[in-house]
């Protein structure tokens, strides 16, 4: 009877034993509930880039450039046909004349200058075109447009000037031991101040550009945008 009671009890304490050791392995075999960013990447957003043409340079900004006009009798296609193809590449143009009144074309265009030329400040813009036309003779002794052509060369800025409107560049003293063409009754004016005259329809000498005339517009125009881009690399 005590070795039943004996065996009894060894048995009872075994059981037990092996159920708090099942409880035990129950209770560690189990996982934490995952937290609420668990598994999921965390996403950082970089800082937007400033938009560039190429590696390390910043968008340029707008090309600006100004054309200076007779108040009356400038040539049309002079003035005209530079301005579409100067637009047409992205640049701003802005009209100066001697007067704020509405400016008069040779075949009847009408232009409203911007600015006076007086007012004008050279280091404002990438290029200077003197338009041409019978009145442009208005500027062959203006101080201020003398003064504007020379300024523009010393800054190293794009200069133009169409049919007799180099003549002012001449008198500036801008043209001086450069080739350079002019409307072709001019030429002995452009020699007289030691430019070399080439009897061309647009002649270029390092960033100043000259025509000879209204059938040269078109072509006048596209140098000068071409000479800018050139000069802003």
């Amino acid at each position: 009877m005590k070795k039943l009671s004996v065996l009894l009890i060894i048995l009872l304490i075994a059981t037990i034993i092996v159920g708090c050791k099942a409880a035990d392995e129950g209770v560690s075999g189990q996982k934490e509930p995952a937290t609420e960013t668990e598994g999921v990447e965390e996403v950082v957003e970089e800082p937007a880039k400033k938009e560039t043409l190429t590696e390390g340079k910043e968008v340029p900004e707008k090309m600006k450039v100004l054309m200076i006009i007779a108040s009356n009798n400038f040539r049309d296609e002079e003035y005209d046909e530079p301005r579409k193809i100067l637009e047409a590449n992205g640049a701003e143009v802005i009209v100066a004349s001697s007067s704020s009144s509405i400016a008069k074309g040779m075949l009847g265009m009408t232009v409203k200058p911007d600015i006076l030329v007086d007012d004008v400040v050279v280091g404002d813009y990438d290029a200077i075109i003197f338009v041409g036309g019978s009145g442009a003779d208005e500027y062959y002794t203006n101080q201020k447009a003398l003064s504007i052509a020379k300024e523009a060369v010393n800054s190293g800025k794009v200069l133009g000037a169409i049919c007799i409107a180099p003549v002012t560049l001449a008198n500036a003293g801008v043209l001086d031991g450069k080739e350079a063409t002019v409307f072709s009754s001019k030429a002995a004016q452009l020699r007289a101040k030691g430019a070399i005259y080439v009897n061309e329809d647009v002649v270029q000498a390092g960033k100043i550009i000259t025509a000879r005339g209204p059938q040269a517009a078109s072509v006048f125009g596209q140098t000068i945008i071409d000479t800018m881009k050139q000069n802003l690399k």
